[in-house]
Parts: structure tokens; C-alpha cells; sequence
């Protein structure tokens, strides 16, 4: 549908009462696209987009999800959906990796039901606005992040960035603009920390929740936000310059303890993933992981935990907060153990901060995974080798060692600018070493394997040094997989494949797709 290219910032008043109302009750459908890029799609469940559900019936809209992930033939019953839908609008989330797939559901809708708004939002579209601002700001003009939010305004109707738990309802208004920015901490859709405190819970009554598996330490496990934003400038990292994705928002101690208790009264839950960037950058991590303790007693059960933290920041104190909380794993973005590429990263911690932070999870009975990641700028032969080595020094339990992949509102992305010879080529100079990374210029919309490949050399690089050639990253990346795995004795992680659905006379969408007011009418 046309309308008019306007941006809307402010609109509505900055609101602490969730149950107030500033458009007429509408029926949404909310579109989970598929993530076929994971090994298992079914571990976590998508929490943003959950938000936004729950805004949304809080103010008495009626809210269908509808939940693809592993789903091979996901249009399948996309379309049998849209067939008998009420709907006023289509929301979808998405990430870069699920890019594909959002455009395929976008396509699928204008061609069943164009009379049905399309709204996207999520982190993609988040740092492609981002990075467009940084564009405009630099004089930049038609550049790659223009193109690919042209690309975007092609696909849907509205496009929300930032926070869309209140930008959500500009969406809907009769007269939406085709930008609603939820990224703009001036604006009213810019959630304060009492407004994060106070919103409804994620809406996991939409999804069907025992379809998604995950434990730790052989408690039954799901996930939540204890707090938003991460304040640091890693390279690599996609909202350095999205405020919404880097200004720190913190939730009351309170409200994330009775989240916890809300999830094991109702569903049983005693194992959680904190998925936050890093616990550690809040005060209150210690108190909360008291508060936690507590919890656990009054409830008369043990939880099992995980959780990110930043290694620069983190202490005994910390360390044994959370081992009596119930944490038994620690993660930690350590990337690198080549002290010039924890520089050309941004990383602030240096390599003996890292090996300092193992030693206290495993003084304090923590074991420790550790992310890591290639292709950096200046990446060379010898700088991968020794994540091999430091890995294996400091005898980590588990791993991650990707490929880099230069995402729009990264700055490896953000500030590139054109090879002085390659076609198709982009180069971010770090500004302090000079050292160098060089990126093709990637579709997203039709990429859909860069991302994170199959443990036996399913990895591609899209990026390249001035010492390494993207098939030698690759090739060194994988030398680090197995000579760590081998050593320490650490398994691959398996895969698990793909469900498919099958349409059945009468019956409608199973639970695992679809919840909500529509599966309550069809069934």
C-alpha cells in the first residue's frame, strides 16, 4: 500500500500505564520466521517479538503468533494462514541471518493478502536504519546501507526500529508513517528503565513453549532479559551506533525475580539462560544474584543458570554470587588471544583479563565456554593459531570459534568504504593500527549461509586480510575446531533436523505454529 516516506519520532506521551489506549483494538498477526542458518531453531524462544505481543493484548489487540522456526516448508502454512485471516496487519521480526526467509514471508503475503499492512521489525532492520543515519551524517549518499533499507521499504509497509514495545502502536494508526523510530532515546518510543520495569512480560502464552528444548545441567530451561544495551564498540558487533541495542537499560531486582518465579510456578521451568550481552556491567548483579538465592529457598527447589559477563569486570565476588545462585556455566566474548586483534577489535579487556576471569569461574566451580572469533582486522596465520593455543592453556569446558561476518550497523561495516582496486570489495582501517579488513559486499536478502556453517567445513568467509585469503581463515578456523575439540576432549555440538508440516483435512495449524485468538476460533 503507498504512503507517504515520513518518519515518526514522537507521537505518543511517554506512557507507564501499559493498559492505556491510543488506537482502536485491532487483530495483528506476529510472524516468527524460520532460522535455518541454527543447528537446533528450536532452543530459545524469539523474546523481542513476545514483547511487542504483550504491549500489544495489554492495550486489548487481539494477537495471533505465528511461530516458524524449524519449520522446513515454512510458507506452507503461512499461506494456509492467510487464507481465512482476520487480520489488520502482519508484524515479522528479523534478524540479518533470517533476512531471507522475511523477505520470502513478505512476498508470500502481498501475493495471498495485499490488502494486509506488513510491518517489520527486529535487530535487522534496526541496523540498517542505524547505519543509514550514520551515512547521512558522514555525506554519504546512496550508499550500502540506503540500498539495503530501499530494499526494506520494497518488502513492507512500516518499518519499526529500536524498541517497538510502544512504536509498535504508531504502526497501526490508520495514518502510519513508513518509519516508526523506536531508536531515538529523545523520542516517546524509547523505553526509560521504569517503562523496561514495568512492561508486561514477553507473551510466551503465544508460543508453544514445550516444543522448545534446552537444559543446563539437566534442568529443564527457557531464557529472559534482565536487562538491554551493551556500552561497548566491539568491531564486530552489529548497534555500536544503535541506541537502542547500546544504551545500557536495567529492569528492578524485584521484577526480574518475580520473572523467574512467574516461569517455574507456571511452567516449571528451573533452568534459565540469561541472555543478556553481559550481567556484570549492572550494580545490582550481585544483589540480584542474592535475591535469586533467596528465591530458591522460599521456593523450596534449585534453579541451574547461564549467562554472558565481560571479563574485564568480573570478580571473586561475582564469580561466587553466581555459583550460589545456581550458575554452573559462565559465557564470555573473549575472541581473541592475539593481544593486537583484542585492540583492532575494541575489546578493552586485554589477554590477561581474559585468563584471569577463566581462573576465577573455575575457582568458584563455574565452568567456562568460551566465544571466539576469526577474521578480524589485520587477521593473521599466527594471531588464529594461538586461540588454539590459549584455548587448550586455560583448559575452557566448551567453544565457539566463528567466522566474522561484517554486518550492517557494525563498524567493521558502518565506516568501510570502497577497495581503491577491488570491485564489490569494502576495507575498515582501524583507526589507531592501521591493520585492515576487507569485506565483499554481501546480499543478505539471498545469503543465507554465511552466518554460522556445519562443524565439518560447512564455514564461509566473506571477509579477507592483507596476510590471510578468505579461504585461509577458513581453513585456519577449522584447524582450531578440531585441534581444540581433539585435545580437550569436547564434542561437536549436534544438529537437529528440521520439522515439517503437514496439512491435515480440517484440523488447522498445529500449537506449535499457531496461537492465539484465531486458534482458539478454529479449534
Amino acid at each position: 500500500m503507498a504512503r507517504s516516506r515520513r518518519v515518526a519520532k514522537k507521537r505518543l506521551a511517554t506512557v507507564s500505564d501499559w493498559s492505556t489506549q491510543t488506537v482502536a483494538p485491532r487483530s495483528v498477526c506476529l510472524v516468527i520466521p524460520p532460522s535455518a542458518f541454527l543447528l537446533d531453531e528450536r532452543v530459545f524462544v524469539s523474546l523481542g517479538i513476545l514483547k511487542v505481543a504483550s504491549s500489544l493484548e495489554a492495550r486489548g489487540h487481539e494477537v495471533n503468533v505465528l511461530d516458524l522456526s524449524g519449520i522446513e516448508n515454512y510458507l506452507d502454512p503461512l499461506r494456509e494462514y492467510l487464507q481465512t485471516s482476520t487480520d489488520f496487519a502482519v508484524g515479522v521480526t528479523t534478524t540479518t541471518p533470517q533476512l531471507p526467509a522475511a523477505l520470502e514471508v513478505a512476498q508470500v503475503i502481498r501475493e495471498v493478502r495485499p490488502d494486509l499492512r506488513r510491518i517489520l521489525g527486529g535487530p535487522h532492520v534496526t541496523l540498517c536504519t542505524s547505519a543509514l543515519k550514520l551515512e547521512r551524517k558522514r555525506g554519504v549518499e546512496g550508499g550500502r546501507a540506503a540500498r539495503a533499507v530501499a530494499q526494506l521499504e520494497d518488502a513492507f509497509d512500516v518499518l519499526v526500529s529500536g524498541d517497538g514495545e510502544l512504536a509498535v502502536f504508531q504502526a497501526l494508526e490508520d495514518d502510519a508513517p513508513t518509519h516508526v523510530d523506536g531508536d531515538d532515546p529523545k523520542g516517546d518510543y524509547f523505553l526509560s528503565d521504569e517503562q523496561f520495569t514495568h512492561s508486561p512480560l514477553p507473551a510466551r502464552h503465544l508460543v508453544e513453549m514445550s516444543s522448545y528444548h534446552y537444559e543446563i545441567a539437566g534442568h529443564e530451561a527457557t531464557s529472559l532479559i534482565a536487562q538491554l544495551g551493551c556500552p561497548f564498540g566491539c568491531g564486530f558487533c552489529g548497534g555500536r551506533n544503535s541506541k537502542s541495542l547500546r544504551k545500557i537499560r536495567t529492569r528492578s531486582v524485584s521484577s526480574i525475580v518475580s520473572e523467574l518465579e512467574h516461569l517455574h510456578r507456571e511452567y516449571g521451568y528451573t533452568g534459565f539462560m540469561f541472555y543478556d550481552d553481559e550481567l556484570n556491567v549492572s550494580k545490582t548483579m550481585v544483589q540480584l544474584m542474592n535475591e535469586i538465592s533467596d528465591l530458591q529457598q522460599r521456593l523450596g527447589t534449585e534453579f541451574r543458570l547461564r549467562g554472558f559477563v565481560k571479563s574485564e569486570l568480573f570478580t571473586q565476588e561475582q564469580a561466587e554470587a553466581m555459583y550460589r545462585a545456581g550458575f554452573r556455566w559462565l559465557l564470555c566474548g573473549y575472541e581473541s588471544a592475539d593481544p593486537r586483534m583484542l585492540i583492532n577489535i575494541g575489546k578493552r579487556a586485554t589477554l590477561e583479563d581474559n585468563t584471569r576471569c577463566v581462573g576465577l569461574a573455575k575457582d568458584a566451580g563455574l565452568k567456562v565456554k568460551a566465544l571466539m572469533s576469526c577474521g578480524h582486522p589485520g587477521e593473521n596465520e599466527a594471531s588464529i593459531r594461538a586461540i588454539a593455543e590459549w584455548l587448550i592453556k586455560v583448559q575452557v569446558d566448551e567453544f565457539d570459534c566463528t567466522v566474522i561476518t561484517t554486518y550492517p550497523g557494525t563498524p567493521y561495516y558502518d565506516v568501510a568504504v570502497p577497495h581503491e582496486t577491488l570491485e564489490g570489495v569494502y576495507t575498515y582501517t582501524h583507526p589507531k593500527t592501521g591493520d585492515r579488513l576487507h569485506a565483499y559486499d554481501v546480499d543478505y536478502s539471498s545469503t543465507p549461509d554465511y552466518y554460522k556453517g556445519d562443524p565439518e567445513d560447512g564455514y564461509k568467509s566473506y571477509v579477507f586480510t592483507d596476510h590471510l585469503s578468505s579461504e585461509e581463515i577458513v581453513s585456519l578456523r577449522n584447524w582450531v575446531e578440531k585441534t581444540v575439540r581433539d585435545e580437550l576432549n569436547i564434542p561437536f555440538n549436534p544438529s537437529r533436523p528440521a520439522m515439517r508440516y503437514e496439512h491435515s483435512m480440517g484440523q488447522g495449524l498445529p500449537g506449535t505454529i499457531l496461537r492465539g485468538a484465531a486458534a482458539r476460533r478454529r479449534s
